[in-house]
Formats: C-alpha cells, structure tokens, sequence
C-alpha cells in the first residue's frame, strides 16, 4: 500500500519519521542510528538544492515570525552570537514493539516510557543562540517578497490543522531516492508565482493587509523576535565557531507544545540543567536544523549575477566607483584613492601577533563642520555599499560606558554580546571629531585599549570574568578625526583636502549593486607575488631605507599592502609593475599632504 505524499515544506516531521520507520523496517538498528542520516536529510538537501524550491521556504524575520506555522519547514540567516553547549534528548525510544524518534523535534510524538530504559537512547544536540548580523544595511536585508509569500499562504491555503499524531504513517511514497510532492501545497505554491509576485511589488518593507488571515500560528511570538535558539545535529564542532554568519533551515517548534510537553523533558534533567532556561520559547523561537551553509558577502547581493571578475569588466566598475568615492570626499582623489583600497582590504594571514593585509585608515583634518558635510556622506557611501557596518562616535562618555566587550554571566550561563562582537567582514567607523578633553574611568581605559587592540591585532579580548579570551576577527576600521587619532593608531594616515560640496550625483540601484559585487568578489581574488616582481620590491625598498632612515618595517608592510591591493582593484590576481609604481606614488602624495 503506497503511503501519503508528504510535503517537505509543510510536514517536515513527517518526511523525517516515515524515512527512519523505512530504515527499521529495511533492518537498521536503532540504537546505532546516533549521528547517522537515515534518508531524510538527504531528501531536504535534494529538495532544496533547487533555487526555486529553496525560495519556497520562508525566511525567518521579525515581519515574518507572526506568519509562520509551527512544526513547518523555515529558513533564518544569523550570526552565532554564542554556544549553550549540548542538549540530552530522547533521540529514540520503543512504544510496544514499534521504535519511534524524537530527532529533530521537542517534543515527542507518543509518549515516551518513563524511568530509565534501555529502550529509550538518549542522543545530544548542540545549542547555538542566533542573532540578526549586527549592523546588516537596509540593501542586504530580505525582500519584500518573503512577506507577501507568507502572507498569501496564509489566505490563500488554510491548511488542515494536524493533531499530534495524525500525520504519521508507517511508509511513504519515494522515486528516485525523493519524496513525491503531489500535496496540494506545493502545487498552489508553485501556481501561485504570479500572484505573489504582484503582492511583493508593494510598497517595500510593509507587509499586505489581506481579510481573513492566518490565526493560529505561532503564538506569543510577535515582531520584536528577532533572534533563534538553533539546534544542531550531527555536525563536527570545526564547522561552526562563535561569529560565523550562516544560513540555517530546519523545523520551526511551536512554543505551545514546547511548554505543554515540560513533564516529559523532567526526564532528562537527570543528565544537565536545562541550557535554555533564560531563553523562553515564546520569546526565543527554537530551529531544528537539518541543512546549514556558512554565507559569504556575496550571499546578500540580491539582484547581482555570479560571474568572473575579469579585468576588462572590473575597471570600468572601479572607475566610477572611484569618481563617486572622491565626490563624496569634495573631489580629492588621494582621499579616494585610499577609502578603495581600504575596503577591498581584509585579514589574509596571521603571522606571529601579526595580521597580514589589514589596511585601516585615519582620515584627518575632519572638524565638526567638515564632518557634519563628508562625515555623513562618507558615512551614507559606505551603508549602500558593505553589507555590515557600524559606527562608534567616540566621545569620552562613551568610552566610560560602553560594553564594547562581549562578557559572560555565569548566573544566566550565557555570553552577553558587546559592540566589538562583530560579523567577518564587517566595516567599523570610528567618529572622534565630538572627543573632547576628560578623565576616562577604568571602564574607558579598557575600552580605549580593547579598540586599540582591535586596531593593531584585529583581536578582541572576550571576559570570562576570571580569565580573557582573544577571539580573532576581521574587521576594516576607519577613524574620523581632526588630527591624528592618539587613540587608534591607524595603518596610514590620510589628511583629506575636499575642494567642493554636494559633488555627489544620484545612482541607480543598477550601478549601486554593481559596486557592491566588484568589492565583494575583488576582495575575495586569491593573490600572489612572481620572483621577478619580488627582487624589484626588495630593491625598492633597499633604497627607500637609504634614503630615509627613518622607515620602519611597519612602512613596508604598509607597501605592499597597498600594492597587493592596488592590482586586486583592477581585477588582477599577481602585482604588476604598472600597480607597483601607482601604490608608490599614492604614498607620495600621502606623505606630501603630511608635511
């Protein structure tokens, strides 16, 4: 007898029992099954590996939360903010003579023999709390159309509401290693393309009123949820580290069941205190993850094909975003030059205490009144191009009172996120042209030396109260001052020389995603020096040094930085002569505007 159809968006839970009924019906042990995939993720990976079916699965937002329906397939794009360490649960356990499975779930679908069993397995999970990418611009943020979907399901398609229980079954229909979607809700997803479609050209960020939506769905859960208990299994602790931004889709629980179920989570308060006791369902909701993948910058370009980065391509997309960087610095094209090169920068190595192709700047000459113009132009640039940004103002209050360091509590066994707990890649502004004279507390001087430490090392000092942890990061710095900052020691200071204001002109959203994908993918280029070019350098730099003694290694680091960077903003991938010569003479002109 052929079994029912499930759906992989709807019933998720379904497709994961009936395939471990399928793999103890054909033989399999359970009480082996710990840590192994019995057909079910590999029938969500197949499903999803189709784009069209992956934009199916609704991405989980604070617009979205009071639209999704509990125990149904969702997505969430987070960053792991902190570990709560592994969860025991009833993995599998024996109802009569019939064996059942708790994975992926909280709660059970029988219930589950009390008292110790050896009949009952009991498996662990991992616990990681996800939070929103700290400083995510507007441009990178989900699309409208993941409202309206969500929306639409609900009006459009009143699903019959299961009971616990009433959605299992012993088999189920499978071709080719892929469960068959016949349900009716996939086929009014799929036909309704167009309509959704119409519904996502609204006005953006706000999600269609429609009569008669949805009620029951996930209660006590409202639009100020924002980040998620994600559950993680079987999966190596190396693919999931503190900071990573990752996109993760699994199963949504229901708070409800969560909290009607308590009496039989007492059975495993015989093995650890509960790591979710400060986090309560209906304010934090709980993903059962069954895929996960690690983003990258280019995973938030919403529009932007994926193509190569080939030169001719690239330096036409480098010279108009060079011309907009210099009007919005009043057309100085040294300025400009130098904020390029800075945000294709990143972290390529790390060699003893040392961070190889970090390139942060310190702008000068920035008073309150040039900052009031190019600061917020500056400022402005950089949101609609970088997906992560953030800025400091930097003042001495501030500095006294901040928690820019991530710390832990132990009385609620969690880490407490800080300013400086920031996304790879992320781009960090660092105003101090409102610093004024005053005494810093022990508080500001911490913070004072854990931004320096930032500057120099790209290391932040995580409090464990008894102990610190240094917690490597990579992230571009950018420091607005009047003079030089005596705070951040920058690795090249840049005095600006604006000629002209309100130089900027509008830009399409054409040319902004095409800026975008050329810092994105020019910053990622793998990049090397030839022989012929090396001894050129190192000639170059012998003669440097005997010309001015006062150079330092640092001054050399800092050059070949900017060549190294130099050739990967036109697209090539080993340092030419051409760009050699053009980083050199930018120094010049830097080292001019000093004297």
């Amino acid at each position: 007898m052929v079994g029912p159809q499930y759906d992989l968006l709807a019933n998720p839970l379904g497709v994961v029992r009936s395939t471990f009924d399928t793999a103890i019906a054909s033989g399999s042990d359970p009480t082996t099954l710990n840590g192994r995939d019995w057909g079910a993720i590999n029938l969500f990976r197949h499903f999803l590996s189709d784009q069209s079916q992956l934009s199916q699965v609704p991405l989980l937002t604070p617009a979205t939360i009071k639209y999704v329906k509990p125990n149904t397939l969702v997505r969430f794009r987070g960053m792991i903010q902190d570990m709560l360490g592994n969860e025991f649960y009833v993995g599998t356990f024996k109802d009569g003579s019939v064996w059942r499975t708790n994975k992926f779930s909280d709660i059970s679908q029988y219930p589950i023999p009390s008292g110790s069993s050896v009949d009952n397995q009991i498996w662990e999970r991992r616990l990681l709390y996800c939070v929103p990418i700290p400083g995510l611009s507007p441009w990178a943020e989900s699309t409208p159309e993941t409202d309206a979907n969500l929306s639409m399901d609900c009006t459009s398609d009143q699903r019959e509401k299961r009971r616990r229980g009433d959605d299992e079954s012993s088999d189920m229909h499978v071709e080719n290693d892929e469960v068959v979607e016949g349900s009716p809700n996939t086929k009014r997803m799929r036909e309704g393309e167009g309509e959704r479609s119409s519904l996502a050209s609204q006005s953006q960020g706000a999600v269609p009123d429609i009569a008669g939506s949805c009620t029951s769905l996930m209660s006590g859960l409202n639009g100020n949820s924002t980040s998620c208990i994600v559950k993680i299994y079987d999966t190596p602790e190396s693919e999931l580290r503190l900071n990573d931004i990752f996109e993760f889709v699994g199963i949504l629980t229901s708070d409800l069941e969560i909290q009607d179920d308590c009496e039989d989570r007492d059975l495993l308060n015989d093995f650890s205190e509960d790591p979710l006791h400060n986090f309560p369902p209906n304010k934090v909701p709980r993903l059962h993850c069954l895929i996960h993948r690690k983003l990258s910058i280019l995973d938030f370009l919403q529009h932007t094909p994926i193509i190569e980065p080939k030169p001719d391509l690239v330096k036409g997309i480098r010279e108009s975003l060079l011309k907009h960087l210099s009007a919005v610095l009043g057309n100085d094209d040294v300025a400009a030059h130098f904020m390029l090169l800075h945000l294709l920068s990143k972290v390529q190595a790390r060699v003893d205490a040392l961070a190889v192709g970090k390139f942060s700047v310190n702008f000068t000459c920035f008073s309150k009144e040039i900052a009031s113009i190019f600061g917020k132009q500056l400022n402005l640039a950089i949101k609609n191009l970088v997906p992560f940004t953030h800025c400091i103002p930097l003042t001495v209050e501030y500095l006294n009172t901040a928690s820019l360091a991530p710390k832990k509590n132990y009385d609620k066994n969690r880490l407490e996120t800080g300013v400086l707990q920031l996304a790879e890649g992320s781009h960090l502004i660092v105003d101090e042209t409102q610093l004024e004279a005053g005494t810093l507390n022990s508080v500001g001087v911490e913070n004072a030396s854990l931004l320096k430490n930032l500057m120099e090392m790209q290391k932040v000092d995580y409090d464990f109260k008894y102990y610190k942890m240094e917690m490597a990061t990579d992230v571009q710095l950018l420091v607005l001052s009047e003079g030089k900052s005596n705070i951040l020691p920058a690795d090249v200071i840049v005095p600006i020389r604006p000629s002209a204001t309100n130089c900027s002109e509008a830009v399409s959203a054409e040319t902004w995603e095409a800026w975008r994908w050329y810092l994105g993918t020019v910053r990622q280029l793998p990049h090397c020096m030839e022989s012929g070019m090396e001894k050129m350098v190192e000639s170059d730099l012998v003669d440097a040094i005997q010309a001015d003694r006062s150079l330092s290694i640092q001054d050399f680091s800092r050059w070949l930085t900017m060549g190294r960077l130099m050739s990967l903003s036109y697209g090539e991938t080993s340092m030419s002569l051409e760009h050699w010569q053009m980083a050199k003479e930018l120094e010049r002109l830097r080292r001019e505007r000093l004297k």
